[in-house]
């Protein structure tokens, strides 16, 4: 479920582009940016519901991976140490922050989004619920500001970013079984929910 573009057999992996970077590559670094640009700002924009932050907060990540180049061991596990990055500049974003970023409300324009949230609701209902899934899918999206951050950044990690549980445990500094467990709730309280509004009904078993 991963918004990054696909990968080639013939390009550079992740590790590969940093080795390059380390050693002075602008053009690699070039190459990551526009392999991960899209995939951050969807991650920080579903987390603040503010669209310029979100770019701001992604261009602040991907400087950051530049100039920490020199601190990443390129073994295998480069997507994890990024986002930590990037949630670690979200975390200090919010705590400075004199308002809720969560309230600001984001008009999605992207057709793709759609299909991701789609599958999304098709993840935490069983298939008998799934008759109305781009409505419900909708109402997904605005439901992820109401439940706690660490689940609700577990959740975009694993469904937007397209990160694995143990990218995510890196990501947030956690052990695997910690991250799956937050998934777990968010999923969980997502379909509570989903339950009190009607949506779903409530002699429907968990998936």
């Amino acid at each position: 479920m991963s918004e990054c573009s696909p990968q080639h057999d013939d390009e550079p992996d992740d590790d590969q582009l940093m080795i390059r970077i380390q050693s002075g590559d602008a053009r690699a670094f070039e190459e990551l940016v526009k392999r991960y640009q899209g995939p951050l700002i969807g991650f920080f924009q579903r987390n603040t519901r503010d669209a310029q932050l979100a770019e701001d907060l992604t261009q602040e990540t991907l400087l950051r991976v530049y100039s920490q180049s020199w601190n990443y061991l390129p073994v295998g596990r480069f997507r994890g140490w990024m986002y930590r990055i990037g949630r670690n500049l979200l975390i200090d974003n919010v705590r400075r922050s004199s308002h809720d970023l969560l309230l600001r409300a984001v008009r999605r324009e992207k057709a793709e989004d759609d299909d991701v949230l789609a599958r999304i609701a098709g993840d935490i209902l069983s298939p008998a619920e799934q008759a109305d899934i781009r409505e419900i899918a909708g109402l997904v999206d605005e439901l992820l500001a109401e439940i706690p951050d660490e689940q609700r950044q577990t959740f975009t990690l694993h469904h937007f970013a397209g990160l694995t549980l143990v990218e995510i445990a890196d990501a947030m500094d956690v052990p695997t079984p910690t991250a799956k467990s937050r998934l777990r709730l968010a999923r969980e309280r997502l379909r509570n929910q989903l339950r009190r509004r009607g949506i779903i009904h409530p002699q429907k078993p968990n998936d």
